[in-house]
């Protein structure tokens, strides 16, 4: 219904009405930003990762922190799940947010900053001091009508913090976001195999590779160095040490529904959110073995181009692969993954299984694992929610499910084993 009704108000209208809630918010929590340095992390990818490594780093430090991510709120030593099913909130609450954080004594607040969030105005009335910039990939392209608009909305954020800017230059449109006038800039690359950042602004200097190498992350992949990379280079903007930087993200084991590990007897389950063609193929890519992967697409129209590319790139990398639920809202969920479907070539030696229910897919890809494979579940992460047709939230865990799954195959193999004794004992 609200969507229907978003077609028939003018844009202007709409931007108006986005425009003056995030006034209000700012007003009604006298503008919290004023008292805390804000740092702003936008991108296609990484966001979440590079907002916990952020607050890791500036605790190291020392210093008070809040963080909000599409994973969970924390204010200090409190946290709780972020179970809005918004990455970034809405401008009443991000802005209570901020005056929670800064009653509670925090000096620095981190926030997870989307396109849709600035489409809707969210980030306006908070004074950014610091805007990172992990990648940009194409997506939410149906919203905003094309890359362009998507890589400007992302842009906004970087008009809108005049201080600190923190950009990745290995990525393809860098120059993009190194326009926007800031005081000071910090870029990170790993060109060359060599992790290093560069400071522009002032006297320029270069972090070499050998002060912040080796990096003994704990979370797998080459796009994990990257959002270390953007972490330290944010510590350093803000006068905190390269040895406390990269003690702080060499700490963080896991993040939930990020590349989350859990592991099983025989074989090992993936968590990951991975939404996005680029996104899953550098999930793919990260892990060895033969794969099973649980894929799907969300629905209600959302980026309805990339689900054959889903398909294509997961028919590349994965021996076994099975489409299910992801979040089908109003749309019909046979035709999402007959589209993601259509992307994987009819040469293909297997042919995928389509199971409905997202529950049975997972314990179906559980049950095909051989020992030394990798089940690959991604699209939900550590959402806790399914949002199905009427608008309604399902409560749901792909980690919870897989551990249910490792559970019964420990019963089931247990009984076979019971089994196989009782018709030993039989025969002798």
């Amino acid at each position: 219904m609200k969507n229907i009704i978003k077609k028939f108000i003018p844009p202007v209208l709409l931007d108006f009405y986005h425009f003056s809630l995030a006034l209000a918010g700012a007003v009604m929590y006298r503008f919290p930003s004023r008292k805390l340095k804000v740092i702003g992390v936008t991108g296609t990818n990484g966001k979440t990762t590079v907002v916990e490594m952020c607050r890791q780093v500036l605790e190291e430090a020392g210093l008070k922190v809040a963080s909000l991510s599409s994973v969970k709120f924390k204010i200090r030593d409190r946290e709780w799940p972020n179970t809005l099913k918004m990455t970034m909130p809405g401008r009443l609450k991000i802005q209570k947010f901020l005056r929670q954080a800064a009653h509670a004594g925090c000096q620095y607040a981190v926030l997870e900053v989307t396109s849709e969030g600035i489409k809707q105005y969210r980030h306006r009335f908070i004074n950014f001091d610091t805007a990172v910039f992990t990648n940009i990939t194409p997506e939410h392209i149906e919203r905003h009508g094309s890359f362009e608009r998507y890589k400007e909305a992302k842009g906004k954020l970087f008009q809108s913090c005049k201080n600190i800017h923190v950009i990745n230059l290995d990525d393809k449109n860098a120059e993009y976001f190194l326009q926007f006038h800031a005081k000071r800039k910090f870029g990170f690359t790993m060109l060359g195999g060599f992790a290093s950042i560069t400071r522009y602004g002032g006297e320029a200097s270069i972090v070499s590779a050998k002060d912040i190498q080796p990096f003994n992350l704990k979370l797998p992949g080459d796009f994990n160095v990257y959002n270390a990379l953007a972490a330290i280079s944010v510590g350093l903007s803000h006068g905190i040490g390269v040895e406390i930087c990269k003690r702080a993200v060499e700490k963080i084991e896991s993040i939930p529904g990020r590349m989350e590990k859990i592991k099983g007897e025989l074989f090992s389950v993936i968590v990951d959110y991975a939404h996005t063609p680029a996104a899953l193929e550098k999930v793919y890519q990260t892990i060895s073995g033969r794969k099973i992967c649980v894929l799907g697409a969300a629905g209600g129209g959302r980026d309805k181009w990339k689900r054959p590319e889903l398909g294509r790139i997961a028919s590349k990398y994965c021996e076994k692969i099975i489409l299910t639920n992801e979040d089908p809202y109003d749309e019909n969920l046979e035709k999402i993954l007959s589209e993601i479907r259509s992307g994987i070539p009819d040469t293909r030696y297997q042919i995928p299984d389509t199971i409905l229910d997202r529950k049975e897919a997972i314990k179906k890809a559980l049950s095909l694992a051989k020992p030394g494979d990798a089940v690959i579940i991604t699209g939900k992460g550590s959402e806790p929610w399914m949002c199905v047709a009427g608008g309604k939230k399902i409560p749901w865990s792909d980690k919870e499910i897989v551990l249910d799954g490792f559970n019964e195959l420990t019963i089931n193999t247990e009984r076979n084993r019971s089994i196989d004794i009782l018709k030993r004992d039989s025969i002798i």
